[in-house]
């Protein structure tokens, strides 16, 4: 199992590798501290789940997942008290629930982390990524963020069993 592993100083690293990252406003937290909202990375190591990607924004990502497209109706539910908390669904959506379909590119990879999905609890921190970084590397809401070239070459070499660490 590979960790790639992102600090609350801006970088994440794998092997002799460092990349420049971007973590949440809310700096770092506790799992068990950790709400929905709060803007904070959840400390630990999560499984990378799942990629996904849009398709009309760039080729499939290379490596050992199945890139998943997006579609202009995908989702993700951060409602707490709805039964589909933290899991993809479709738009229109009548509870709360973020558009993966975005103008701003930070979505055009996304890598679906393993926080808060096994089980799934109200409250406690849903879509936490790693996805695209703005040009200037602002904080995101809770996820990591890395240029998407440094992305693509990341998901190069992931293969499944493989994690994300957030760090102090």
């Amino acid at each position: 199992m590979q960790v790639f592993t992102a600090s609350s100083q801006g970088w994440l690293t794998y092997g002799h590798v460092k990349l420049r990252c971007a973590i949440g406003k809310g700096g770092t937290k506790l799992p068990t501290d950790k709400r929905e909202g709060d803007g904070a990375s959840p400390l630990g190591t999560w499984p990378i789940r799942s990629v996904m990607w849009r398709s009309d924004r760039g080729p499939k990502p290379d490596g050992g997942f199945e890139a998943i497209a997006i579609k202009p109706d995908d989702g993700w539910c951060d409602a707490s008290d709805d039964p589909n908390y933290n899991r993809p669904v479709t738009h229109p959506y009548p509870a709360s629930a973020e558009h993966l379909w975005r103008d701003d590119g930070l979505y055009n990879i996304i890598v679906v982390l393993g926080h808060n999905d096994d089980p799934v609890v109200p409250a406690m921190g849903s879509a936490i990524f790693m996805h695209c970084a703005s040009e200037d590397y602002q904080p995101t809401a809770g996820c990591v963020a890395l240029a998407e070239a440094d992305l693509r070459a990341l998901l190069a070499v992931a293969r499944p069993g493989d994690a994300v660490a957030f760090t102090d």
